[in-house]
């Protein structure tokens, strides 16, 4: 039988910790360097702690729809290994999950720790170390192995797992071995905004609103929140990933326009006419017949400088046309964004002409694997990018399991 060969693994995420849990213990010697006290840390916060594990959408094809980039190279990975098959991995270790009706997938006990032990569980089972507040220095290739430098001493490896996270420093040591990468920029944020409409209306939710940016030609759907700060919600994390790079480029200041109701204009004022015709001496305050709430309806009848008390017959076609306008068409300033904590991510990394997407190995240096975060590849929020980093890491495991 020929010699186990000795594998680094540089950084203890989801990717990284996927990829070992897969590998052969026969074959194998297996080590992960993780720089922080902890492993898995984003996967722990990650839901709010309950952790979106992925997203029940099992048509590769769709699936690819989710990734601002890397959509293209990901669709023959997510052939191999999608998300019906991280389902069957986590559930075949008893960590029964459960599809939430938006289709993001959680495990039963709402815990991260559930996902977090299964993988550390299966680390350990196989005997593979994990080394935490190991902070790489410099990674030098040597003819056969690779030599790894760091304050802890040093680790040498037959082949070497990177799958750090988007750190500026991991990006420069992989930049030092001769990979391209592409400038991160932010991806999956929220919008500031200073606007009267919503002053003191924080924690007011829109099941479905649409979001526009006419200067970029781009349009979102999805809930929305007015927040302490601006607006947050999928609608707006989804066009913060789409746009990423424009929003970048215009230094985050920009204008959007939105729909709360996701009405047309017209069919919104149709249906606002009919119902001042049917009902005319009800109190404009009490003719709310959009899906909003009380607070917001009411803060739409304050910034069109209407008195909520007057009656709907006596509305003129410019306050009606202020309501709607304000409801269908609202114009909002943008002047900065807040990371969305839970989910934070970036767009940018590793240029993915550089991979081999049968495999995740480097294209530019012998026995060296690339996954997860480190790589230009990014998603919208919903569990996406966990399962990229699932689906890499199968793939890596997978292929050096059959040399």
């Amino acid at each position: 039988m020929s010699k186990k060969k000795r594998i680094i693994i540089i950084g203890g995420g989801a990717a990284g910790f996927f990829t070992a849990a897969n590998l052969d213990e026969n074959k194998y010697y297996v080590t992960i360097l993780e720089q922080n006290s902890d492993v898995l840390q984003k996967v722990k916060i990650s839901g709010g702690g309950r952790c979106n594990v992925t997203h029940a959408c099992f048509d590769p094809r769709e699936l690819v729809n989710f990734y601002p980039r890397g959509n293209r190279e990901l669709l023959s990975v997510f052939t191999k290994f999608q998300p019906g098959d991280t389902m069957d991995w986590f559930e075949t270790r008893n960590v029964p999950l459960k599809i939430e009706k938006d289709n993001r997938v959680f495990p039963t006990t709402d815990s991260s720790q559930s996902i977090i032990n299964a993988m550390i569980d299966e680390v350990r089972n196989k005997n593979f170390e994990v080394k935490t507040q190991v902070s790489v220095s410099e990674i030098i290739k040597q003819e056969e192995t690779y030599l790894i430098k760091t304050k802890q001493g040093d680790f040498t490896a037959d082949i070497v797992i990177y799958t750090t996270g988007s750190s500026p420093k991991s990006v420069k040591l992989i930049q030092n071995l001769g990979h391209k990468i592409v400038e991160a920029v932010p991806s999956l944020f929220t919008f500031n905004i200073k606007d009267d409409l919503l002053k003191d209306l924080p924690g007011t939710s829109f099941e479905n609103a649409e979001v526009s940016i006419p200067s970029l030609k781009t349009e979102e759907s999805g809930p929305l929140l007015i927040t302490h700060w601006g607006l947050s919600g999928p609608a707006v994390l989804k066009i913060s990933a789409w746009e990423a790079r424009n929003l970048a480029k215009l230094k985050y200041n920009f204008e959007i326009e939105v729909n709360f109701i996701s009405k047309p204009l017209s069919e919104a004022e149709e249906e606002l006419k009919e119902f001042k015709n049917s009902n005319p001496k009800r109190s404009i305050e009490k003719s709310k017949i959009f899906d909003v709430t009380n607070r917001f309806w009411n803060k739409i009848l304050e910034i069109s400088h209407i008195n909520p008390e007057k009656q709907i017959a006596n509305i003129t076609k410019k306050e009606l046309d202020l309501i709607l306008e304000n409801l269908c068409a609202k114009k909002l300033k943008v002047t900065g964004k807040s990371t969305f904590k839970d989910e934070f991510v970036t767009a940018g990394g590793v240029n993915l002409k550089e991979i081999n997407f049968k495999n995740m190995s480097s294209k530019i240096i012998s026995d060296f694997y690339i996954a997860g975060e480190v790589l230009d590849i990014d998603a919208v929020t919903g569990g996406f990018n966990f399962q990229a980093c699932w689906s890499e890491g199968w793939l890596i495991s997978q292929h050096l399991n059959t040399l």
